[in-house]
């Protein structure tokens, strides 16, 4: 039964309180206002009988008077396979002109999978981008950010992911975007041609902050209806730094002792209830998140990026334009490498990692003035091959070929014996001359 007040007591910002009984936390509201528009609000908070309400769009030109109805209902997504191709505001509203989606309503923030409906991770996600499939394998249901500054093409390399992943559904959660990336990830869908196997859920920086917040949430209840389709789903999250950001500014709105600088002390729980949607699901599809979080002064010691890794899998940092391959881990590497992958995968990849860190040794040498060895001379020169060939985020190879590709610029800067890897396998794989 809904329940209609028509007195409004305080309002700040996008934030409105009212004397109400027998509502719930998350209920959502209609503020009618006298123009005749109607605005959609969500309970945030309540003491006794002040009920606290986010307002989705600008209160601006709101009255006291003004009436609030509470729907008695929660915030829902609609669900839908002609979801694919959409694009919907954070309140699931469509803004690609196209017409409204009707379909099976589905239930905002659920619990997560039972563990006993989860299985252990296994299967390899490809992205064609070497310094992922080679070295910190994606694997099918990880959780994991990009740790990056502004100003690095995060964004870019979400793109490059959704483009060339094998993944059966990629749902885009984009939050506090400016119009140029969000035109950026319209236009790329529309030339990669992906558009067709995407959905996108837009928060844009000037809109509301609560939008924000149910981005995350509406693209992973979404993702899991269609994993319970036995879909295999990417979930790319940008930039969760701006969804903590929108957490961080209304708990000061709402008056709520922060913790430390300024983030609520629900950071945690707030960030690892949408981490904990990965999953494979015995007998169905899968989830698979890839977040972006960029650090403020690429201070990975700040709330956003220390809590984050403490609850996903690993990450790729993202430094000077390149996947860093000294700061960045996959914690479920091991899961598929040589094991669901060619034997020779994880031999390649630690020889040409070690290589390339000694090389680091000999560009110092290089850069102080000191002669230099024939051994330096080889490590610089797989160096700029290595840059070139595996860490260019514009290289997009199938993993075998980045393989072989790796044995090749081995075999162009050393000796067999020179690499550090089993005979078995040099004998196997070494590129044969001419």
């Amino acid at each position: 039964m809904k329940k209609v007040y028509d007195r409004i007591l305080d309002m700040r910002g996008n934030l409105i309180t009212v004397r109400a009984k027998a509502v719930g936390l998350g209920e959502l509201a209609e503020i009618h206002k006298r123009d005749g528009r109607t605005v959609y609000a969500q309970v945030l908070r309540f003491d006794r009988e002040l009920v606290t309400l986010q307002a989705f769009e600008n209160t601006r030109g709101l009255a006291t008077n003004d009436r609030v109805t509470f729907l008695g209902r929660e915030m829902s997504a609609t669900f839908s396979k002609n979801l694919l191709g959409r694009r919907f505001s954070g309140e699931g509203s469509a803004i690609d002109k196209g017409a409204a989606i009707s379909g099976e309503e589905i239930e905002l923030a659920a619990p997560s999978f039972n563990p006993v409906n989860r299985i252990i991770p296994r299967e390899q996600v490809r992205t064609n981008i070497p310094m992922i499939d080679i070295f910190n394998c994606l694997v099918k249901s990880q959780k994991i950010p990009i740790f990056s500054q502004a100003g690095e093409p995060y964004n870019q390399l979400l793109m490059r992911i959704a483009n060339q992943t094998d993944a059966d559904v990629v749902i885009i959660g984009g939050m506090g975007l400016r119009f140029d990336d969000y035109q950026a990830f319209i236009d790329n869908a529309e030339q990669s041609g992906s558009q067709d196997k995407t959905v996108m859920f837009i928060h844009r920086a000037t809109d509301p902050a609560v939008e924000c917040l149910l981005v995350p949430d509406m693209a992973l209840a979404c993702a899991e209806k269609f994993a319970i389709q036995d879909k295999n789903v990417l979930v790319l999250l940008t930039d969760m730094s701006a969804f903590a950001d929108a957490i961080k500014e209304i708990s000061i709105t709402m008056d709520q002792v922060p913790s430390n600088r300024g983030y609520p002390g629900s950071l945690y729980s707030d960030l690892a209830s949408r981490y904990e949607k990965a999953v494979d699901i015995d007998g169905s599809g899968a989830i698979t998140i890839i977040s972006v979080t960029t650090m403020p002064g690429g201070d990975v010691t700040h709330p956003i990026p220390d809590n984050t890794g403490y609850i996903t899998e690993g990450q790729f940092y993202l430094h000077g334009g390149r996947i860093d391959p000294f700061g960045s881990l996959s914690r479920l590497k091991q899961q598929v490498i040589g094991k669901v992958t060619r034997e020779d995968h994880g031999d390649v990849a630690n020889a040409q990692i070690r290589l390339y860190s000694e090389s680091k040794k000999s560009r110092e040498r290089q850069s102080m003035g000191f002669k230099l060895s024939k051994w330096d001379e080889k490590l610089l020169n797989f160096s700029e091959l290595f840059e070139a060939r595996m860490m260019d985020l514009q290289v997009n190879i199938p993993l075998e070929e980045a393989l072989d590709l790796g044995w090749k610029t081995l075999a162009e800067c050393f000796d067999k014996h020179e690499v550090g890897i089993k005979v078995s396998l040099v004998d196997k794989y070494w590129p044969k001359a001419g």
